[in-house]
């Protein structure tokens, strides 16, 4: 039997200290599936092509914000196996930010930086409710719950399982400006047409 390790088990945290999530401003976040299995579809001709369970991962985060009163949606980007897009808290910038039709169908390296306030959050709860103040934490939790109870009912009706769809973290970067902001929708707008040079491109 493997016993818990507190030195060995432990996972770090890479917050950007004493900030404070749950209030106002646009986050950058890549949730990606577990092993990186690509179940949302195949790119072709440089365009994301979803399938029946990237519908899912599309339907529920269009549909996410109906959930969580501060949450506004902003440009996404689904991959095949990954989700990128931006989350806006109580919008910080004003309406020239504001990109809530320009909704594009999800990372590698380029176009984002490895500073300080890059980080990988954990989320392993089954399901997340609204808290009084709501944080990134839940908001990504529920959709990871949202899309992997949708995507399951599919395996069960043909009698199959499914396993674990999503990698146990999502990773989060905070925009802090509004150069930061264009550069990071760009990127992801072309995500789809540089597929070969993601770090998370699988054949």
């Amino acid at each position: 039997m493997n016993h818990y390790n507190p030195q060995k088990h432990r996972r770090r945290s890479i917050r950007l200290q004493g900030y404070d999530y749950s209030q106002s401003g646009l986050y950058f976040i890549t949730i990606c599936c577990n092993n990186r299995i690509c179940h949302f579809g195949h790119i072709e001709n440089g365009e994301m092509v979803l399938n029946e369970f990237g519908t899912i991962v599309h339907d529920e985060w269009i549909t996410l914000s109906d959930r969580f009163d501060c949450f506004e949606l902003d440009v996404f980007q689904i991959m095949p196996n990954h989700i990128h897009a931006i989350i806006s808290l109580n919008p910080f910038i004003g309406a020239t930010l504001a990109v809530a039709q320009n909704i594009v169908v999800g990372p590698k390296d380029g176009g984002i930086s490895n500073s300080d306030n890059d980080k990988i959050s954990p989320c392993n709860r089954a399901e997340a409710s609204p808290a009084p103040t709501t944080t990134m934490y839940d908001i990504v939790c529920a959709y990871k719950s949202l899309v992997a109870n949708g995507c399951a009912k599919i395996y069960n009706s043909r009698n199959e399982i499914m396993g674990k769809l999503w990698q146990r973290n999502y990773y989060e970067h905070i925009i802090k400006n509004e150069t930061s902001y264009y550069q990071i929708s760009n990127y992801m707008m072309n995500n789809p047409a540089k597929w070969a040079e993601d770090r998370f491109y699988v054949e």
